[in-house]
């Protein structure tokens, strides 16, 4: 068993090395097609690899239905109509007067052409492009299998596949049909059984993309008929402007310049300031939310977050938001194209006897010395490195060659990232990041300990694994990182990115002080060793709030005294 085990993650690890030397070669060469030769090796990789987050993928008759929401969440609505999708840089789409559509789940600008025509922006580097094109491979593959259900012995279509064609145009022009009746035809194209077919259906109704199972069933089908019958083949091509500029640092720089610029014209670069990596809510309302809703009365961060967290409280939120801007909180929404908005908060604008008991400095401290916090979104990939590279280096004010150092005091990434050993919600704490498929290792002092969680949460502490992408890990490679001498507890995309950003800026450029604190803490969002606990499975929910909420004033806690 064990030989066995061994030749799979071999096997594994060498299907994405295939799949990224394929997607690189493809990108430099600047078009394919998912279906032609160089598309077919990225089908191969992918079904050798067999990624937990794309479940059933391997299996010839059934269509993966959660990877397929998945995807569908992170591509822009209707890419499953369209032959030709092209990835692009800011090219000037939006300012021509093309609609932008954005995703759900991943902010991106999308423009629909015409009826056969996506463009996708790329703007957060080539971890980006492939996560995307790891998507569009998966979408082709379980396209395949919706045409093989389609078609009889002798490439007819079959009469239930003309059942479908009219439940969707029925649904397109508002009408009602007979659900009962449209599961079972749908099911025929899945390889599921009717009850399967029918809890599908309901996750797509309660997703946020706009279009039906029945709608994307339908026209991956098509299209994918329209390939194999009439040679209308798909194509997946990038804009020499974005050939050009990947790994350029443009829209990191322009990024970074604007929040340094505001930091400059509002003289706080003396001021020690604290680099966070989180969502835009927590740090927010835990700075802020106690003195917004004074006559609430919350007995702790937690509690507060959990009441302003649900759905029907947005009034509370509101009102913590326009407290906020009234003392000290600065928002610098993103116009470079990082997707990365960015909430500066002057804490000496404070009345400190608001901020909650759990945070609250002991003793008085000076306006000078009283943080300012630069709390960026979370970034995406090979874009850590890119932004924060770039923040860390010194401002370079208008008209004038001096450098002004900002007074970098710490770095806090809190982040998401599958777990390895426990559960959903559960801590890691790294000890080191441990780049995929490189030699690059980068040991860490974190200033988070287990310690600091004990008896307050779940906590693991060990080595994380830096991913070249969620979409392509399988059990196989994740267990020999378990296993082995590695001793990893989770992994997640940045952290190898921020900490050679750090390091480059502490020991090479000399920008920031060598002394500069790192905090890294991570809540799971999934554990894809569990089957069911995938990415794919859905969000955490309410579930996230309280690791959140811990990991954030763990995080003031420190920043503060």
């Amino acid at each position: 068993m064990l030989d066995i085990s061994k030749q799979r993650t071999r096997e594994s690890r060498a299907a994405i090395e295939r799949l990224y030397i394929t997607m690189r070669h493809l990108f430099i060469r600047g078009s394919y097609k998912p279906l032609g030769i160089s598309g077919r090796s990225l089908i191969d990789a992918l079904l050798t690899l067999k990624p937990e987050i794309y479940g059933t993928i391997e299996d010839p008759e059934k269509v993966e239905l959660d990877g397929l929401l998945y995807i569908i969440e992170r591509l822009p609505d209707g890419i499953e109509e369209c032959r030709f999708i092209k990835l692009v840089a800011r090219e000037g789409f939006e300012e021509a007067g093309h609609n932008v559509i954005i995703p759900p789940k991943r902010r991106r600008n999308c423009y629909r052409i015409d009826d056969n025509r996506m463009y996708i922006e790329m703007t957060r580097g080539r971890s980006d492009i492939y996560d995307i094109l790891t998507h569009l491979t998966f979408m082709c593959v379980e396209g395949e299998k919706i045409k093989n259900h389609s078609l009889d012995q002798k490439g007819r279509l079959k009469d239930d596949w003309k059942k479908l064609e009219e439940i969707v145009t029925l649904e397109d022009q508002g009408k009602s049909f007979d659900e009962k009746k449209a599961a079972v035809y749908l099911s025929n194209f899945l390889g599921r059984t009717v009850k399967e077919t029918q809890e599908a259906i309901k996750k797509f109704k309660k997703g946020n993309n706009k279009n039906s199972l029945y709608h994307i069933v339908y026209w991956l089908g098509k299209t994918t008929i329209a390939e194999h019958k009439d040679q209308h083949d798909k194509e997946i091509t990038f804009s020499a402007k974005l050939r050009e500029i990947v790994g350029h640092h443009i829209y990191g720089e322009q990024w970074a310049n604007k929040i340094k610029k505001c930091v400059y014209e509002h003289k706080w670069n003396d001021r020690p300031i604290h680099v966070i990596s989180a969502n835009m809510h927590s740090f927010l309302n835990a700075v802020y939310g106690f003195g917004a809703l004074k006559s609430k009365k919350y007995a702790s961060i937690e509690k507060m977050a959990i009441e302003t967290s649900k759905a029907e409280n947005s009034a509370l939120r509101d009102k913590i938001k326009k407290h906020a801007l009234k003392n000290g909180l600065i928002e610098i929404e993103d116009q470079s194209g990082t997707n990365l908005p960015v909430q500066l908060i002057d804490m000496a604008a404070l009345n400190l006897n608001d901020l909650p008991d759990e945070i609250k400095p002991e003793g008085k401290l000076a306006k000078k010395d009283m943080p300012l916090l630069i709390v960026m979104d979370y970034a995406f990939g090979e874009q850590a490195f890119e932004c924060l590279d770039e923040l860390l280096k010194p401002y370079e004010t208008a008209g004038s060659k001096e450098n002004v150092d900002l007074n970098i005091r710490s770095v806090t990434v809190m982040g998401k990232a599958g777990i390895l050993l426990g559960n959903k919600g559960d801590v890691m704490i790294p000890t080191a990041h441990v780049f995929e498929g490189t030699a690059d290792n980068y040991p860490i002092d974190n200033d988070f300990t287990a310690d600091d969680f004990k008896d307050q949460h779940a906590v693991y502490e060990g080595t994380m694994i830096t991913v070249l992408g969620t979409s392509l890990q399988n059990k196989d490679v994740l267990n020999h990182f378990v296993t082995s001498t590695w001793n990893a507890v989770g992994l997640e995309m940045e952290g190898a990115h921020y900490q050679k950003a750090i390091q480059s800026a502490a020991k090479i450029r000399k920008s920031i002080k060598e002394d500069v604190v790192v905090r890294y803490a991570y809540y799971a969002s999934d554990n894809p060793l569990k089957t069911g606990s995938t990415l794919a499975s859905g969000s955490l929910g309410m579930e996230g709030v309280k690791p959140t909420y811990l990991i954030t004033t763990l995080s003031l806690k420190k920043i503060l005294s």
